[in-house]
């Protein structure tokens, strides 16, 4: 080592735990403590999580630094170890690792660095004295830069939290987490994707709840399936008219995890008013009685997964059944430019239940949505949808009685004023 200027080791480690490779809060851990346990100086570090799996992040050290890709899928990690100085060994970070990932073995390939005998050394003294008030600044806490991303092939959103898991936990449908993110406060995850945020959830809420509401006028009975969060039924027992809601949610998982971290949504839980019943929707509905509810709230995630059913032309039918005449349906229907196809699928397949005169699009803003646009499809049934004939006066007092911070009667005249490219798109696939 007293011949070259760092000691830099390239390593390979296979058969790995994929559970492990994929959890960036466990490998930005056993990073630090590598760094930590080869004593070398922490100033930083930043990870990111990639959606659906893979993680990528760097570890700063006083004496260089530790670098890692890692592939879940393959059960691979390629490892960056760089050191400076005699004080720092590079192999008790190699060892810790390989245990840390679980692997069943490793390569590893070292390097000198900076070969004394190839350089000249100057006089640089003169930059000590900043050097020294550099060091003097120093943190002793170092920094910690943790990011999670929810990525698709072609569009990605990435969020720095604070490093650990509040909540995570898999059931027999998804796996649900809770992290807190520095920009939008404690965040909920399903398989990795944003479900809703503190900062943004009342757009997706408020806009769920209470454009159908207003539009129904007097809704008693109201089924929600989904929505396991609790924000859509916090949203809707604002409305005094509402004697019951009943919520059906799959995952007994989210609903635990939204009592636990996120309060501000599950707060309705308890209400006297609320049937909450921990079974499949799509089963409920088939069973339920005929015209049994004024309103019916489809609150599911993306079509993957438990939600799957929730995109079916059968499920709808089901819904149709179990509506009053002139109730109303209102669902989540997808980004116009996200997921353009299930969006189409969905407002096709209302209109050929419901009937084109009795359908409508309706769009809001939900910035940790892909690509912020997002929708809701709105029916009634056995009658033509007026979705601007209500009471904007009682619509305008309720919004202030309740400090809503995104719905106004302003607003929901507006949401139905669809950008060209969304009404286009939709005009193109009808008359198909």
């Amino acid at each position: 080592m007293s011949n070259a200027l760092g000691r830099h080791i390239l390593v390979e480690f296979f058969g790995c735990s994929a559970t492990i490779l994929n959890d960036v809060i466990i490998i930005e851990k056993a990073m630090v403590e590598a760094a930590k346990a080869a004593e070398a100086t922490v100033i930083n570090s930043t990870f990111h999580h990639f959606s659906p799996y893979g993680v990528s992040g760097v570890v700063v050290i006083k004496e260089s630094h530790l670098a890692i890709h890692a592939w879940p899928e393959y059960q691979y990690a390629a490892v960056d170890i760089f050191t400076c100085g005699a004080e720092v060994n590079p192999w008790v970070a190699y060892d810790f690792l390989k245990k840390a990932f679980e692997a069943d073995h490793g390569s590893s390939m070292e390097l000198n660095r900076g070969q004394k005998e190839l350089l000249k050394r100057i006089d640089v003294d003169y930059l000590s004295k900043d050097r020294d008030l550099a060091e003097e600044e120093l943190d002793p806490l170092f920094k910690r830069d943790v990011w999670f991303t929810d990525k698709d092939e072609n569009i990605a959103l990435s969020l720095r939290h604070k490093g650990n898991l509040l909540y995570n936990e898999v059931s027999p449908y998804q796996r649900v987490r809770v992290l807190e993110s520095y920009a939008y406060g404690k965040t909920l995850l399903i398989d990795d994707m944003v479900m809703a945020t503190e900062g943004d959830e009342f757009v997706y809420h408020e806009m769920i709840a209470h454009v159908p509401s207003f539009v129904h006028g007097n809704p008693k009975r109201v089924l929600v399936i989904g929505g396991g969060d609790g924000g859509t039924v916090r949203e809707l027992f604002k409305h005094q008219s509402i004697e019951e809601i009943v919520l059906v949610e799959i995952d007994e998982k989210v609903i635990e995890a939204s009592r636990l971290h996120l309060p501000q949504l599950s707060c309705e839980f308890d209400n006297p008013k609320l049937d909450l019943r921990i079974q499949d929707g799509l089963l409920y509905l088939k069973e339920c009685e005929a015209e049994a509810f004024d309103l019916i709230v489809i609150d599911g995630s993306d079509p993957e997964g438990p939600a799957k059913g929730l995109f079916s032309p059968d499920f709808y039918k089901d819904v149709y059944r179990a509506l009053k005449p002139e109730g109303v349906l209102n669902l989540q229907s997808e980004g116009p430019l996200f997921n353009t196809e299930a969006f189409l699928d969905l407002n096709e397949c209302i209109g050929a239940i419901f009937g084109r005169q009795s359908i409508a699009c309706y769009l809001a803003y939900i910035s940790t949505y892909p690509t912020g646009m997002w929708s809701f499809t709105m029916a009634q049934k056995g009658k033509d949808l007026k979705y601007t004939d209500f009471n904007l006066a009682d619509a305008a007092i309720f919004s202030e009685q309740h400090d809503l911070q995104y719905y106004t009667p302003e607003i929901h005249y507006a949401a139905f004023a669809l950008p060209p490219f969304v009404r286009k798109m939709i005009e193109k696939r009808v008359s198909k």
